[in-house]
């Protein structure tokens, strides 16, 4: 019997020149081309992947501060799995190997359930179906609360777009935000929220220009949608192609870090593009004097959230 990649069973999904790889262990995106180009930052197959590259979020996305939050009138303590700044990051899904239940040539539907646990004593199953088609990779999340108590939640995608040749500083964003999300430098603490204005040369998007070298890893809102409630973001290169991702009402808030990591090699290789249904923190909702978002589900009940990545030829 062939021996499982460490990063999970395979489902490779195709659509014209679109080709994607989905690998179980954290419903994660290992790949997406068009035509051979990358849109998103790959790993191997065999490869423990790298940090978050391309995984499904949940029960949260991003933080939660200091591992503790108060849900139902109790306070709850969650294992800290970003020691450096003391958080619990990214939810509790990440690693756990999901299991297909639908699978075809240009999409796969994988499910897995989140345990009631310490710190997290809800029982959610997660179904996620990744669908290509000529407009490129539709991710939906859909959570189900299997207990019988309300349970926080929040979701989101972490891929790294690559727009083309170079890296993050010679790309082109085109990000229709308002407003940022201000932390702290050392911890990424949420302290306020305010107008992209606040620092337009690190933070304005909302006209495309070129990143350069500035270094984001910020939330983002108050985004500009279509008449369907779609935000669409573009990045792009010197020749004008590059990726495209948009994400339904579900998300009132993105996250964009522009990757930098302290070894030169491998820093700034993608930007890191990923919507959220919940601000960071939002587990602490009742600490800040803005919509974080969090949303909750009764028991029995289901909520889901959707987005998709496309190429811009």
């Amino acid at each position: 019997m062939a021996r499982t990649p460490l990063s999970g069973i395979q489902h490779s999904l195709r659509s014209g020149d679109y080709e994607a790889i989905i690998s179980s262990v954290g419903a994660t995106l290992r790949s997406l081309t068009l035509a051979g180009r990358d849109l998103v930052v790959p790993f191997d197959a065999d490869e423990v992947r790298p940090s978050y590259r391309g995984a499904t979020l949940a029960p949260w996305p991003n933080r939660v501060v200091d591992g503790t939050y108060t849900f139902g009138g109790e306070e709850r303590r969650l294992a800290l799995t970003e020691p450096a700044r003391g958080h619990a990051l990214h939810g509790l899904a990440a690693w756990l190997d999901y299991e297909a239940i639908d699978k075809g040539s240009d999409h796969v539907t994988l499910a897995q359930v989140i345990p009631a646990q310490t710190g997290y004593p809800w029982r959610i199953v997660v179904t996620t179906t990744f669908v290509l088609g000529p407009d490129g990779l539709t991710q939906t999340v859909t959570a189900r609360n299997d207990g019988d108590e309300a349970a926080p939640w929040g979701t989101g995608p972490h891929p790294y777009l690559v727009a083309g040749a170079g890296t993050v500083d010679d790309w082109t964003l085109e990000l229709p935000a308002a407003q940022v999300l201000a932390v702290t430098e050392d911890r990424l603490i949420p302290t306020s929220l305010e107008s992209v204005d606040v620092d337009a040369d690190r933070f304005d998007f909302r006209r495309k220009r070129t990143i350069g070298t500035v270094e984001i890893d910020h939330a983002y809102t108050a985004l500009t949608r279509d008449d369907d409630g779609i935000a669409a973001m573009r990045l792009t290169d010197a020749a004008g192609h590059g990726v495209q991702m948009s994400w339904d009402a579900a998300c009132p808030w993105v996250q964009i870090h522009t990757a930098d990591k302290p070894r030169p090699e491998d820093s700034r290789l993608g930007l890191a593009v990923e919507p959220m249904t919940c601000a960071p923190d939002a587990f602490n909702a009742d600490r800040y004097d803005f919509d974080a978002g969090l949303i909750v589900i009764e028991p029995g009940a289901e909520v889901s959230a959707s987005w998709t990545i496309a190429a811009i030829a």
